[in-house]
């Protein structure tokens, strides 16, 4: 860790490497909360919030990767579609989603609004959401495991 500098002493926890149920929700919730976000530079957004909130660095980056060219249009058309509702404001019916910088200097400005505000909705909803759910599967599966882990044992002791 020497090589990296000041960035050994924030990269040198243990939860950021790590898979547990903690540090997998926040992931889950960092990640998916930031591949909504229409922003450059999503990993590394996601990579400071996870050394911030201690999540699982790994993970966190990774599922940004969900939103990527292929995927882009349609998460964030459906992210704008939620702002206009949001703001009862009607949706461009010709709008194309398009990444490049004709398009953002043409088109942004007029739906940034909608956009955004959907985006970080949509984004929060898909946080709270992954980060109980995943807590709810894990308990889930331990308790799972542990009934199994019992059964055998009392089959085996008769």
């Amino acid at each position: 860790m020497k090589g990296l500098g000041f960035l050994a002493q924030w990269i040198a926890n243990p939860n950021l490497w790590h898979i547990h149920r903690h540090s997998t929700a926040k992931a889950f919730a960092n990640g998916l909360f930031w591949m909504t976000i229409p922003i450059p530079s999503q990993m590394v957004t996601s990579a400071i919030t996870a050394i911030f909130i201690r999540a699982n660095l790994p993970l966190s980056v990774a599922l940004v990767w969900i939103s990527n060219p292929l995927t882009m249009p349609p998460i964030f058309y459906f992210n704008y579609l939620v702002g206009t509702w949001i703001l009862d404001a009607p949706a461009k019916p010709d709008l194309q989603f398009e990444i490049s910088w004709h398009w953002l200097t043409t088109t942004l400005g007029d739906i940034w609004l909608p956009l955004y505000l959907g985006s970080v909705v949509v984004g929060a909803c898909l946080a709270i959401f992954s980060y109980f759910s995943i807590h709810l599967f894990w308990k889930r599966h331990v308790a799972r495991a542990w009934q199994k882990r019992m059964k055998k044992r009392q089959s085996q002791a008769q």
